[in-house]
């Protein structure tokens, strides 16, 4: 049984630091597929925001490049997101999830119907 469990969420200032932590448990995590992270705010739709593919190709929605930083340590079967440069536009539910398929990584895209396992969620809140 395979289960996402995001940490890392949290409160900070304008310009502040955050680190998500996507960890999974169950066999075929982040070495097999596409991972990503994605966030909702209520009321609107959840948006792609990093994915990292299976052989390292990355990839992030336009108002996060250059602050975010996708990446993945196989070993412990943990995705990460490194947010820096935070702005308030960024508060949101940050949600990891895990490719439907293994597929290589021209399929690994910021394109939520894709994703088929995810996790919980973890709050972000930048004032």
């Amino acid at each position: 049984h395979v289960q996402l469990v995001e940490s890392g969420g949290g409160s900070v200032q304008a310009g502040g630091s955050l680190r998500l932590s996507c960890q999974g448990t169950g066999i075929s995590l982040s070495s097999a597929f596409c991972m990503g992270w994605f966030r909702q705010v209520p009321g609107e739709k959840r948006e792609g925001v990093a994915v990292i593919g299976r052989f390292g190709v990355t990839r992030y929605t336009e108002s996060v490049k250059g602050r975010f930083t996708i990446s993945k340590d196989i070993n412990k079967a943990t995705v990460y997101l490194q947010m820096n440069s935070l702005k308030p536009d960024d508060t949101a539910m940050y949600y990891c999830a895990r490719h439907r398929y293994a597929y290589g990584d021209d399929y690994c895209h910021l394109t939520k119907t894709d994703f088929g396992l995810w996790g919980q969620g973890t709050q972000v809140t930048v004032s």
